[in-house]
């Protein structure tokens, strides 16, 4: 994967994943609850982001389970440079927001 921004929806997959492992399911309820349903992904479209991430390696997939949850669920962790990836866009979506805080604050003369 490219230097270049983060789509929203990649970008929320790799936050659901930075506190600990889930399965796709628990990663489409987490992204709706944090970002309140601005980011809604459809299984289709989250299938394709994990498909992305494994291969990039900024995700991998958890072999171990637990005994009693269902054998189907594949389970999905954050890498290292999945983390230093998201932590890179963070930073770069809070000099955007700095950025266009200073320039909004900005008094312009209004015209008539």
């Amino acid at each position: 994967m490219s230097e270049s921004p983060l789509t929203p929806p990649l970008f929320h997959v790799l936050v659901s994943l930075a506190d600990e492992d889930k399965h796709g399911y628990a990663i489409l309820k987490d992204v709706d609850e944090r970002t309140a349903g601005e980011v809604s992904l459809s299984t289709g479209t989250l299938y394709g982001i994990i498909k992305r991430l494994l291969a990039s390696g900024w995700i991998a997939e958890v072999r171990a389970r637990r005994s009693d949850d269902d054998e189907r669920r594949r389970y999905y962790r954050l890498t290292a440079s999945g983390r230093e990836a998201a932590l890179s866009e963070t930073a770069r979506l809070e000099r955007a927001a700095s950025q266009a805080r200073a320039a909004l604050r900005t008094r312009r003369p209004q015209t008539t």
